[in-house]
């Protein structure tokens, strides 16, 4: 079984920053691809952010060149620093792991999920 706990949501003022973190545990190794989701208010969750396991990253183009995903693999901890924060930035973000053969980077066909932080986003 793999765990995974995501941390540093909140409320933040457009224009601000936050930095999101989720520990993995459990039977997961630093080389398998982590990514990130989110899902506002009435809307399906979509791929935010990948890293795979080469360290190759892809971004969803609504925060390309906002958003930098990392990870560190000895700790097994995903990061998603985020800036120049908008209001429809507002969701639920969630992190996922081991992505299956066959599942686009970006498609929430993972096979482990965290339970989300929230990120409220106000004008």
């Amino acid at each position: 079984q793999v765990q995974l706990v995501e941390s540093g949501g909140g409320s933040v003022q457009a224009g601000g920053s936050l930095r999101l973190s989720c520990v993995a545990s459990g039977r997961i190794y630093g080389n398998y691809d982590m990514a990130w989701f989110r899902q506002g208010p009435g809307k399906k969750r979509e791929g935010v952010a990948v890293i795979e396991g080469d360290g190759r990253t892809t971004y969803a183009d609504s925060v390309k060149g906002r958003f930098t995903i990392s990870k560190d693999n000895a700790k097994i901890t995903l990061y998603l620093q985020m800036t120049s924060l908008k209001p429809e930035d507002t969701a639920m973000y969630y992190c996922a792991a081991v992505r299956p053969l066959g599942v686009s980077p970006l498609q929430p066909g993972y096979g482990y999920w965290g339970q989300g932080t929230q990120v409220t986003v106000s004008s």
